[in-house]
């Protein structure tokens, strides 16, 4: 791992599917605007995972499927992913970029989960700072909780949609709290919100691997994989289009 992240603001600190032919029509307003990236480089993804306690279970489903987010982004140019996470008392960590599923792969494998409060909007600004030295195509956002002020999320999720990175953010469980954030953030940032629960392995491999194909290459790519891919439909049917 790099270093630890700037720590929260007192502010921060403070407690604080769509019908077919939605769907449909969706594709079709994309596909007719949809072009590939015009750069030859690889795309880069931000991946972060809530590590508090009640992350464990699907922090080890993470560890054993992200390897599947390279695999589909290789033939379209490649991927770069950075990992963050957050856990315990103001522990907020980034890693350095990875280019192969096993380097990503050993830096999961030391994290071990650890009791504390979410720290959301350091990820995010983390993101924003990291676009600043060179582009970030997509950032990745898996938690069940949310226990920040919900503007601040949402000025940041904001932010990242001016500068053209979605967030896409995958709900654990029924929070209602978390759900209306993460959605609002999505909105915002111009990504998508999906809920899953601990028996949807499968589908968590798949929505990852639609970003990573996203990430890689554009919308166009996406909506080349949505055409066999139901996690991939799912997502541009919530995304605005990235030009």
């Amino acid at each position: 791992m790099r270093k630890d992240l700037p720590g929260p603001t007192a502010r921060e600190r403070a407690p604080s599917t769509s019908p077919r032919s939605a769907i449909d029509a969706f594709l079709a307003d994309l596909e007719a605007r949809a072009v590939p990236r015009s750069d030859a480089r690889r795309g880069r993804l931000v991946f972060a995972l809530d590590a508090t306690m009640s992350r464990q279970p699907t922090w080890d489903r993470a560890c054993a499927i992200q390897s599947e987010m390279f695999d589909a982004a290789g033939s379209i140019g490649g991927l770069s992913v950075q990992l963050v996470f957050f856990r315990g008392y103001r522990e907020c960590k980034a890693s350095r970029w990875q280019d192969d599923a096993a380097g990503l792969a050993r830096l999961m494998s030391r994290v071990e989960c650890r009791g504390g409060y979410t720290q959301i909007a350091r990820v995010l600004a983390h993101v924003l700072k990291e676009a600043g030295r060179a582009p970030v195509d997509a950032a990745v956002l898996v938690g069940d909780a949310c226990e920040e002020p919900a503007d601040r999320l949402c000025a940041l999720a904001g932010e990242l949609g001016v500068r053209g990175i979605p967030l896409f953010l995958f709900h654990e469980g029924a929070d209602p709290v978390a759900a209306r954030a993460f959605t609002e953030m999505a909105r915002l940032s111009g990504g998508a919100c999906v809920p899953f629960d601990r028996e949807s392995a499968d589908q968590l491999r798949d929505l990852l691997r639609a970003v990573a194909v996203y990430a890689a290459g554009g919308s166009a790519a996406l909506l080349d994989h949505a055409g066999g891919s139901a996690a991939g439909r799912r997502l541009i049917a919530q995304m605005k289009t990235k030009t």
